[in-house]
């Protein structure tokens, strides 16, 4: 077979002819020229620059939806609206912090500072949207429009140590709605002002302008019941203070403040300008709920009057203790009347009396329940000589019992009551003894027993402050739990007024032979009061049993020293001061001495002695 050979002229051609076909392949391929690539850059920067166009257009017809939106739902104010945003700001010093939002320029946090509630959480008077401050207003466009739904612009500065917080609410820049807060160190009450500034084309004057104030009171001490007793919603008008009773309202006019009394703490507003009919609320929220998270609800709506179409009002604040002493300090206010001292002659006491001697015993004693002793001996020793006036008559009319009962024998029957009467009365008289003398302890008593019944229960000193098993003299104290409640007494034991109604028993008991003698013999067709006052030995510890066991510790504590301390009087007088002997001896001597009748002694006589003549003159007809 023949073999192929290698043809190298074959081969060059063939090289030959694949590189002709590649410079063809290349020279067929298009060029890129410079105006190609600009022109490529212009459509891409173009497409790049109106999708930024389209987005920037986007925006601006967003915003000015926006703004329409706003312009529609709040008219002028919509100028504010739109460069407003939410937030709040704190004012604090050291006694109480507010929190303010700028949706409706409003405080929405109230701390005091320095005091607990009773389960030791810090104490709120305002939060959780618990109360609400409001104006509500028209305006010229014909919107109703309520300061609480808009957006204000804070500005805080300080000076010093006062703290300003300007809320405005803006039409412009020089146009405005603004509240005004300043705060300085050292002091719970808050400068408020409400003012306007080229509003007057702005807010509609035909339309009334009203501003509202609602506080739901939150819950603070142990007792429910004790506290919403003592919560109650004050107001100074026509320079006089006053309250509402509970679940009540009314129509004020001239108001200077109004107070939401919470017992020991209260929300306070005052205003330069009086304000004219306003409208009071004030509801009994709480009830018997022991669980309850509020007490009371309060509630406040006055109309704003415009000054040359503005609006000008200078107001304040307080959030705080109602502590007597402190209110007391703010001269020209009468603040210190919500307090509750009591009226007329009790707080009369309260003021002149328990409160000066209170705080001179506190200024060198720090416990509060050596402070009630004491007070309570200051009390004993100041009316010991009253109760020695009372057991001295006790002992005069014990020497002259024989002669009355003997008058008794003498004149028996219906028909002969008054002379039997007339007789007794002259043995009385020469003997120097005065019936109403017997009377006249227990009647000066009454006011200070009532007086502090206040005093005890309102002073916010005694809150939560200790004493042996008590754990606030403010409040009751409990050794015991009941597993249930028991009507008019309670779901637990407290130990200061069982130990309080012993003692008034061992008092009424040791007292029991001393009201003997100062009554007179029973005469007949008379009901005899010896054996209604055994009864009442046993009745009355049980009803201050039940009474007190909800009541302050406090009180509980002082009527127990009080009754131990007459007890202990009452024996040093009758064992070792009076002398019945001597007693006895002066009643003789008073006996020869010419008895001098006054004008109304001699016309009661006489009166006496006609209707004895008359009395006889009737028993003779009959017998006829």
């Amino acid at each position: 077979m023949e073999q192929k050979k290698f043809d190298l002229n074959s081969f060059i051609g063939m090289l030959l002819l694949g590189g002709i076909m590649l410079w063809w392949m290349n020279t067929q391929k298009p060029e890129e020229t410079p105006e190609a690539t600009t022109q490529t850059e212009q459509t891409t920067d173009a497409t790049t620059t109106n999708t930024q166009n389209n987005l920037t257009d986007n925006v601006v017809a967003n915003d000015s939806l926006q703004q329409i939106a706003l312009q529609n739902k709040f008219g002028a104010f919509a100028y504010g609206a739109s460069k407003s945003q939410e937030g709040n700001t704190t004012l604090e010093n050291d006694l109480v912090k507010l929190t303010i939002d700028n949706k409706g320029g409003q405080i929405i946090e109230a701390l005091v500072k320095n005091y607990k509630t009773y389960d030791s959480l810090p104490l709120y008077l305002v939060k959780d949207n618990n109360a609400s401050f409001n104006i509500n207003f028209g305006t010229t466009d014909n919107r109703i429009l309520n300061t609480k739904d808009l957006l204000f612009t804070p500005s805080f500065t300080k000076n010093g140590d006062t703290q300003v917080l300007s809320m405005k609410l803006k039409v412009a820049e020089d146009k405005f709605l603004e509240y005004r807060y300043e705060m300085k160190e050292g002091d719970y009450r808050v400068g408020f002002a409400v003012r306007s500034q080229g509003l007057s084309n702005v807010i509609n004057s035909s339309q009334e302008i009203n501003l509202d104030w609602n506080l739901k009171g939150f819950r603070h001490e142990k007792s429910l019941q004790t506290e919403n007793m003592y919560s109650y919603y004050y107001y100074k008008a026509d320079d006089e203070v006053d309250y509402l009773q509970m679940n009540d309202d009314d129509v004020v006019s001239d108001i200077n403040w109004v107070a939401f009394k919470q017992h020991f703490f209260s929300s306070v507003l005052t205003s330069e300008t009086p304000l004219n009919n306003a409208t009071l609320k004030s509801v009994d929220f709480a009830g018997e709920d022991v669980d309850s998270v509020y007490t009371k609800t309060y509630g406040l709506k006055a109309p704003l009057a415009l000054t040359n179409g503005e609006l000008n009002y200078n107001m304040q604040w307080f959030y705080g203790p109602t502590d007597y002493n402190l209110l007391k300090s703010y001269e020209g206010t009468s603040l210190n009347e919500i307090a509750d001292l009591g009226w007329g002659i009790f707080g009369f006491l309260n003021r002149t009396i328990f409160y000066p001697v209170f705080n001179m015993l506190k200024g060198f004693i720090g416990n509060y329940g050596l402070i009630i002793i004491l007070m309570t001996i200051v009390v004993r020793i100041l009316m010991s000589p009253v109760l020695y006036k009372s057991y001295l008559s006790s002992a005069k009319m014990k020497v002259i019992r024989p002669e009355m009962e003997e008058i008794n024998k003498k004149y028996p029957g219906k028909e002969n009551a008054m002379k039997r009467q007339q007789e007794i009365m002259a043995v009385q008289r020469k003997a120097g003894v005065n019936m109403m003398s017997g009377c006249i302890p227990a009647l000066m008593q009454m006011p200070v027993f009532f007086a502090l019944f206040k005093f005890f229960p309102t002073n916010i000193e005694f809150r939560q402050e200790g004493f042996l098993w008590a754990t606030d003299l403010s409040s009751y104290d409990t050794v015991f739990q009941l597993p249930f409640k028991i009507p008019f007494y309670g779901d637990h034991v407290s130990l200061f007024p069982i130990l309080a109604s012993v003692a008034i028993f061992f008092y009424m008991k040791m007292n029991q032979s001393q009201q003997a003698n100062m009554q007179a013999p029973t005469q007949e067709g008379m009901p005899d009061m010896s054996k209604m006052m055994k009864w009442m030995i046993y009745f009355s510890p049980i009803m201050m049993l039940f009474f007190f066991n909800n009541y302050a510790s406090g009180l509980s504590l002082y009527y127990f020293i009080s009754n131990l301390l007459t007890i202990a009087i009452m024996f040093v007088i009758k064992n070792y001061v009076i002398d019945e002997d001597k007693i006895h001896a002066q009643i003789e001597e008073n006996k020869k001495k010419p008895v001098k009748k006054s004008k109304f002694r001699e016309r009661l006589d006489a009166a006496m002695k006609q209707a004895q003549e008359q009395q006889a003159a009737q028993q003779r007809a009959k017998k006829k």
